[in-house]
């Protein structure tokens, strides 16, 4: 008996403007769910290392013998590290540092006049918590990508979470814990979820023996819709970099694509989650059925095929079909995906048409998983669309620019009738008498 299809088609042909039809997202209710993790919050800001605790014993199913992991675990689990591994995390980290280390701003002083002088600093912020999930997967990946931007900014005072496991006796997971050994990240936490956003938040007291933790200006780094809708929750107590939904693939192809290639990628995010969306945008009906075929005979064979065949028959993954790239490309743009892959016979060219992506990959040898660990560039992007607004984690995300503004006697007289004008012209008389008081001594 021949299978169907795992992924449903939608025939955007003949549309004068295809990129009007929205493509379906999964249904993430995060409203919702901050309802289920404010009492979570609330008790964490209220009774501190405790609460987490218990947080931790109830969802995680494991009670960490402390809640920060000690310095002799961390040093025992690079120890313990796998060669290899520790190779492939070293050169992870060189080239995602190379990548990012382009990205610090410096400082720049404009004088606007004679005598006035604007200076724009951008200074990192304090101490901030950095999430790494810890669920279905383990992504000492997530450490690197997290670690290495805000280090390069500069952030004097940095911790990591991530989740207790049940199978390395309460303590996050031995990889993730080497590798923030391998980083010289210090300060690290038994905790997931909301209550390790709580803890980040509010700081907590962890008795006579063990330094507090302090709380942070800022978290980053993904995880589940409890975390997205605790850092939505504490937006205003911490600043956050986004609210990391389901992961997202979007693969713009034509004719000349490698349909096995096309078909593994959608694969490799269909991986992450049963709500992991993977789109295929393409103008040609030959590859959209031989990317069908590649995906059953692939899916077949790979380890966690449950789980890719739900995400990929889910309402939020699809193949897309449209008269030539040009409205693939404006379908792309409209869709705003968190990872896009361009392979079409002009690749390049046609990923600099792109606007609103997280992150683009170009071309038939280059993969998102490239992306995920060793391209150098930041796994960490925006989801559900806010590719259109938002970018993905970077040194910048972690700088904060403070202009400095000095002027002199002399150059304030020569601006003070603009100021004293626009001041009336908005009816506060006090911002002009600010000026004249100086001007008329």
């Amino acid at each position: 008996m021949t299978q169907p299809p795992l992924l449903t088609v939608t025939d955007l042909t003949g549309l004068a403007d295809p990129a009007r039809e929205p493509l379906p997202r999964a249904g993430l209710d995060v409203a919702e769910a901050m309802e289920l993790v404010a009492p979570v919050v609330d008790d964490v800001r209220d009774r501190g290392a405790d609460a987490v605790l218990e947080a931790g014993e109830r969802f995680d199913g494991i009670r960490p013998p402390s809640l920060r992991v000690p310095a002799e675990i961390l040093t025992a689990s690079l120890d313990a590290l796998d060669p290899a591994v520790r190779q492939a995390l070293e050169s992870a980290i060189a080239r995602v540092r190379s990548v990012h280390a382009v990205q610090r701003r410096a400082t720049e002083t404009i004088e606007v006049a004679p005598g006035g002088v604007v200076t724009q600093r951008w200074i990192p912020v304090d101490r901030v918590g950095l999430y790494v999930p810890g669920g279905r997967a383990v992504y000492p990946s997530s450490v690197v990508m997290n670690v290495v931007p805000a280090q390069l900014a500069g952030v004097g005072s940095l911790a990591v979470a991530s989740p207790p496991q049940l199978d390395n006796g309460g303590w996050p997971h031995p990889v993730i814990l080497a590798a923030c050994a391998l980083l010289g990240v210090e300060e690290v936490y038994a905790a997931g979820g909301a209550q390790a956003v709580a803890l980040f938040a509010y700081g907590a007291d962890l008795g006579p023996e063990v330094p507090a933790c302090a709380p942070v200006s800022m978290v980053t780094g993904p995880g589940n819709i409890y975390v997205t809708a605790a850092k939505r929750l504490l937006r205003g107590v911490i600043g956050i970099d986004s609210e990391a939904g389901p992961t997202e693939i979007m693969v713009v192809a034509d004719e000349s694509a490698v349909p096995a290639y096309v078909a593994a990628d959608l694969i490799s995010q269909a991986e992450h989650d049963v709500v992991a969306a993977s789109v295929l945008v393409t103008d040609s009906a030959s590859l959209a059925d031989a990317v069908q075929a590649e995906l059953l005979t692939q899916v077949a064979t790979t380890k966690h095929s449950e789980r890719i065949s739900e995400a990929l028959r889910g309402r939020q993954s699809r193949i897309v079909l449209v008269d030539d790239i040009d409205a693939a490309i404006a379908v792309a743009n409209a869709y705003a995906a968190e990872h896009l892959e361009i392979q079409t016979v002009d690749a390049r060219d046609r990923a600099m048409a792109i606007r609103n992506a997280g992150a683009v990959f170009v071309g038939d040898h280059t993969p998102v998983s490239l992306g995920d660990y060793a391209a150098g560039s930041n796994h960490v992007l925006p989801t559900g669309g806010c590719a259109c607004h938002s970018a993905g984690l970077s040194v910048q995300t972690f700088l904060r620019g403070v202009q400095v503004v000095e002027y002199t006697a002399e150059a304030l007289a020569d601006i003070a009738e603009v100021v004293t004008t626009l001041a009336e012209a908005e009816d506060l008389p006090g911002h002009a008498a600010a000026i004249t008081v100086r001007t008329e001594r």
